[in-house]
């Protein structure tokens, strides 16, 4: 086994990631990791980018957008490895968003098969729990699933 090196190449960092080379560059253009260029031109990138990828992965795969990602690692220092206190401090301003989406998740789990208030009106269940289509008032699509994002506030404010 190789020694462990301070910087990883674009390959190696895609490798253990488990993401392509190009997701790389997409996320080093959008700002999301950094790299070095060596005298060849070519990217380095320090170890930690390693978890920097997996936190961006798994915030996409729970539905986060890439500005919230991008603003949550701005908050991260750039010149050293963040510590355990770094990412506890990212995701506890996450977590009342993480809940709401946790709690939509298991409304859509148990309300799928009823009524959502989405105005077709094709169930049975429909005009006993929306008669009428008195949820289109509430605004477009299944009004009974939806649940308005924190990011959706801050963009009215």
């Amino acid at each position: 086994m190789p020694p462990i090196t301070k910087e990883l190449t674009v390959g190696q960092v895609a490798e253990r990631a488990g993401v392509a080379v190009s997701a790389l560059h997409f996320y080093e253009r959008q700002g999301l990791i950094h790299s070095r260029r060596t005298s060849g031109n070519q990217r380095r990138y320090r170890r930690d980018t390693l978890r920097r990828v997996s936190f961006i992965r798994i915030s996409q795969r729970v539905g986060m957008p890439l500005a919230r990602i991008r603003q949550a690692l701005e908050e991260l220092p750039d010149n050293r490895t963040p510590t355990r206190t770094d990412w506890a401090r990212v995701s506890e301003q996450w977590r009342d968003e993480l809940d709401a989406r946790i709690a939509q998740l298991i409304r859509l789990r148990d309300d799928l098969t009823g009524c959502i208030g989405c105005g077709c009106l094709s169930l049975d269940t429909c005009t006993l729990s929306n008669p009428d289509d008195e949820l289109a008032a509430a605004g477009p699509g299944p009004r009974r699933l939806m649940v308005q994002s924190l990011a959706d506030d801050v963009d009215t404010l």
